[in-house]
Protein backbone atom coordinates (compact mmCIF):
# COMPACT_ATOMS: atom_id res chain seq x y z
CA UNK A 1 0.00 0.00 0.00
CA UNK A 2 3.21 2.13 0.82
CA UNK A 3 3.41 3.06 -3.12
CA UNK A 4 0.19 3.75 -3.95
CA UNK A 5 -0.15 5.95 -0.74
CA UNK A 6 2.81 7.54 -1.94
CA UNK A 7 0.97 8.09 -5.45
CA UNK A 8 -2.09 9.54 -3.62
CA UNK A 9 -0.13 12.03 -1.25
CA UNK A 10 2.04 13.32 -4.13
CA UNK A 11 -1.36 13.95 -6.47
CA UNK A 12 -3.01 15.70 -2.89
CA UNK A 13 -0.04 17.63 -2.15
CA UNK A 14 0.28 15.82 1.15
CA UNK A 15 2.89 14.09 3.27
CA UNK A 16 2.94 10.27 2.98
CA UNK A 17 2.43 9.73 7.04
CA UNK A 18 -0.92 12.07 6.71
CA UNK A 19 -1.80 10.46 3.63
CA UNK A 20 -2.01 6.67 5.28
CA UNK A 21 -4.20 7.63 8.24
CA UNK A 22 -6.29 9.38 6.02
CA UNK A 23 -6.94 6.66 2.96
CA UNK A 24 -7.30 4.17 5.93
CA UNK A 25 -10.02 6.27 7.64
CA UNK A 26 -11.88 7.28 4.12
CA UNK A 27 -11.76 3.27 3.31
CA UNK A 28 -13.02 2.73 6.98
CA UNK A 29 -16.03 4.96 6.58
CA UNK A 30 -16.55 3.35 3.43
CA UNK A 31 -16.35 -0.27 5.06
CA UNK A 32 -18.67 0.79 7.90
CA UNK A 33 -21.15 2.59 5.54
CA UNK A 34 -21.14 0.87 2.47
CA UNK A 35 -23.06 -2.91 1.38
CA UNK A 36 -20.75 -5.63 2.80
CA UNK A 37 -20.22 -7.15 -0.53
CA UNK A 38 -19.39 -4.65 -2.80
CA UNK A 39 -17.21 -3.04 -0.19
CA UNK A 40 -15.60 -6.02 1.48
CA UNK A 41 -14.56 -6.81 -2.32
CA UNK A 42 -13.18 -3.46 -3.34
CA UNK A 43 -11.37 -3.09 -0.28
CA UNK A 44 -9.62 -6.61 -0.89
CA UNK A 45 -8.78 -5.72 -4.52
CA UNK A 46 -6.39 -2.41 -3.39
CA UNK A 47 -2.91 -3.88 -2.15
CA UNK A 48 -2.59 -3.43 1.73
CA UNK A 49 -6.14 -1.45 2.19
CA UNK A 50 -7.09 -3.89 4.71
CA UNK A 51 -4.56 -3.44 6.69
CA UNK A 52 -4.80 0.27 6.57
CA UNK A 53 -8.24 0.18 7.33
CA UNK A 54 -7.60 -1.90 10.72
CA UNK A 55 -4.76 0.30 11.58
CA UNK A 56 -6.55 3.97 10.62
CA UNK A 57 -10.81 3.41 10.43
CA UNK A 58 -11.12 6.32 12.77
CA UNK A 59 -13.22 4.03 15.42
CA UNK A 60 -11.24 5.81 18.01
CA UNK A 61 -12.65 9.38 17.47
CA UNK A 62 -16.46 8.77 18.70
CA UNK A 63 -18.02 9.64 15.82
CA UNK A 64 -18.29 13.08 14.88
CA UNK A 65 -18.53 14.45 18.60
CA UNK A 66 -22.51 15.67 19.69
CA UNK A 67 -22.67 17.40 17.09
CA UNK A 68 -21.80 13.82 14.08
CA UNK A 69 -24.35 12.14 16.59
CA UNK A 70 -26.93 14.84 16.07
CA UNK A 71 -26.97 14.71 12.51
CA UNK A 72 -26.66 10.85 12.33
CA UNK A 73 -29.59 10.35 14.64
CA UNK A 74 -32.04 13.07 12.02
CA UNK A 75 -30.30 11.20 8.99
CA UNK A 76 -28.45 14.43 7.66
CA UNK A 77 -25.46 12.75 6.49
CA UNK A 78 -23.66 12.70 10.03
CA UNK A 79 -21.11 10.01 8.96
CA UNK A 80 -20.02 11.97 6.23
CA UNK A 81 -19.75 14.89 8.70
CA UNK A 82 -17.72 13.05 10.94
CA UNK A 83 -15.11 11.66 8.42
CA UNK A 84 -15.12 15.40 7.83
CA UNK A 85 -14.26 16.24 11.35
CA UNK A 86 -11.49 13.48 12.13
CA UNK A 87 -9.96 14.44 8.72
CA UNK A 88 -9.50 18.49 9.76
CA UNK A 89 -8.25 16.74 13.07
CA UNK A 90 -6.00 15.46 11.01
CA UNK A 91 -4.62 19.26 9.49
CA UNK A 92 -6.71 18.39 6.00
CA UNK A 93 -8.36 21.48 4.59
CA UNK A 94 -12.04 21.00 2.74
CA UNK A 95 -9.64 20.80 -0.72
CA UNK A 96 -7.17 18.13 0.34
CA UNK A 97 -10.16 16.29 1.52
CA UNK A 98 -12.08 16.77 -1.60
CA UNK A 99 -8.62 16.01 -3.37
CA UNK A 100 -8.09 12.99 -1.16
CA UNK A 101 -11.35 11.35 -1.88
CA UNK A 102 -10.84 11.96 -5.66
CA UNK A 103 -8.13 9.96 -5.82
CA UNK A 104 -8.38 7.42 -3.37
CA UNK A 105 -12.00 6.78 -5.58
CA UNK A 106 -10.04 6.43 -8.43
CA UNK A 107 -7.13 3.88 -6.60
CA UNK A 108 -9.94 2.20 -5.68
CA UNK A 109 -11.16 2.20 -9.64
CA UNK A 110 -8.14 0.99 -11.14
CA UNK A 111 -8.14 -1.91 -8.88
CA UNK A 112 -11.65 -3.21 -8.27
CA UNK A 113 -13.26 -1.62 -11.30
CA UNK A 114 -16.05 0.91 -12.12
CA UNK A 115 -18.84 -1.30 -11.75
CA UNK A 116 -17.93 -2.18 -7.82
CA UNK A 117 -16.99 0.77 -6.67
CA UNK A 118 -20.22 2.59 -8.07
CA UNK A 119 -21.83 0.25 -5.87
CA UNK A 120 -19.66 1.20 -3.00
CA UNK A 121 -20.34 5.35 -3.42
CA UNK A 122 -24.22 4.99 -4.83
CA UNK A 123 -25.18 3.01 -1.54
CA UNK A 124 -23.80 6.09 0.95
CA UNK A 125 -26.35 8.82 0.37
CA UNK A 126 -24.62 12.33 -0.01
CA UNK A 127 -21.02 10.71 -0.77
CA UNK A 128 -21.43 11.18 -4.83
CA UNK A 129 -20.82 14.90 -4.08
CA UNK A 130 -17.32 14.76 -2.65
CA UNK A 131 -16.29 12.76 -5.52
Amino acid sequence: MNEVVDQIAAKVGIAPDVAERAVGMMLGFLQREAPDGPVSKMITSIPGASDLVAQFNGAETGGGGLLGGLMSAVGAGGGIMALGQQLMSEGLGMSEISSLAKETIAVARQHAGDEVVDEVVGSIPGLGQFI
